[in-house]
């Protein structure tokens, strides 16, 4: 199967989040890139199990930086989710081979990598007022199904 799109993790620290990425990654048909520092070696159990039998399932690739990751990604379009953004990420017309962008779960995306000349937008995910944010895991699900559907779920059975 083709990939669908390319979910890029930048510094992620909670092995179940990655785990849950790996999985839905897998169901959806993407490749999940995950960007050093990591908060946990590939081994962790709580990676694994949170990722169940998923883990055989999907490409994921671990970058030593930013840059080799949206290398790694080809011509893709690039989606930085960050809660300081304007648009909301169902403005944003997805297309085959995109890259949605998350940040670690403590501080988000780094200015740097917000600021890359390579980020095609900055896009949140609409929460009430007050709210702080979002799971990691939960956002990369909302976004990529958001995206997914717009592809009229492309493979899906």
């Amino acid at each position: 199967m083709a990939v669908v799109f390319h979910i890029v993790l930048h510094e992620p620290l909670i092995p179940p989040n990655t785990g849950n990425v790996i999985r839905m990654a897998a169901c959806t048909g993407s490749q999940l890139h995950l960007v050093e520092p990591l908060g946990y070696t590939l081994s962790d159990a709580q990676l694994r199990r949170a990722g169940l039998d998923y883990h055989d399932m999907t490409q994921v690739h671990v970058h030593a930086g930013f840059d080799e990751a949206l290398a790694a990604c080809g011509a893709a379009r690039v989606f930085a989710f960050t809660g300081a953004a304007a648009r909301t990420f169902t403005e944003i017309a997805y297309r085959p081979g995109d890259a949605l962008l998350f940040g670690k779960e403590t501080t988000g995306l780094p200015p740097a990598v917000l600021a890359h000349p390579l980020v095609t937008a900055r896009v949140r995910l609409p929460m009430v007022p007050g709210a702080r944010s979002m799971n990691l895991s939960n956002s990369a699900a909302i976004a990529t199904y958001e995206a997914w559907r717009q592809q009229g779920f492309a493979g899906a059975g």
